[in-house]
């Protein structure tokens, strides 16, 4: 197996559209920059506690209620249970909308999906700000680009 290096990360173009496939995904599931990353490191993670939480989070601006909102959404769901004998803390993952969104977004970075253009799957596309407007016209330009 080929390990990747930085050149093979350029020519695959990866981090070409991230910033507005970042913007998409934070403005259509009511999620901040920071919720997003901090989700696609637990993601990576697979399985973990509160305190991988806290560790992973001090890169990003402080939240005091990040983790009991992401909880609430059904972002972040509960794996195993503590018992106060033998578990003595609860075990976390990301939870399958998490999942699906995170892999939503690989796919439209690799090209093999387009950011929706409807109304009804994209509020940006409503153009209700000068900022809508011009993310519609990235948007375009990501979709028309097939070599992501």
């Amino acid at each position: 197996m080929k390990r990747l290096d930085a050149d093979d990360l350029k020519t695959m173009n990866l981090f070409k559209h991230y910033r507005i496939i970042r913007k998409w995904a934070c403005r259509n599931n009511d999620l901040n920059d920071a919720d997003l990353e901090l989700l696609i490191y637990l993601d990576c993670m697979d399985m973990f506690t509160k305190k991988d939480f806290e560790a992973g989070s001090y890169s990003y601006s402080w939240d005091n209620r990040r983790w009991n909102r992401l909880l609430k959404e059904g972002w972040i769901v509960v794996w195993r249970h503590r018992n106060r004998t033998t578990q003595k803390y609860h075990i976390y993952k990301t939870s399958f909308k998490c999942k699906h969104l995170i892999k939503h977004m690989y796919r439209i970075i690799l090209g093999k999906d387009d950011l929706p253009v409807s109304n009804h799957r994209n509020s940006i596309m409503k153009g209700k700000t000068y900022t809508d407007k011009v993310l519609i016209t990235s948007i375009k330009n990501v979709n028309k680009d097939k070599d992501r």
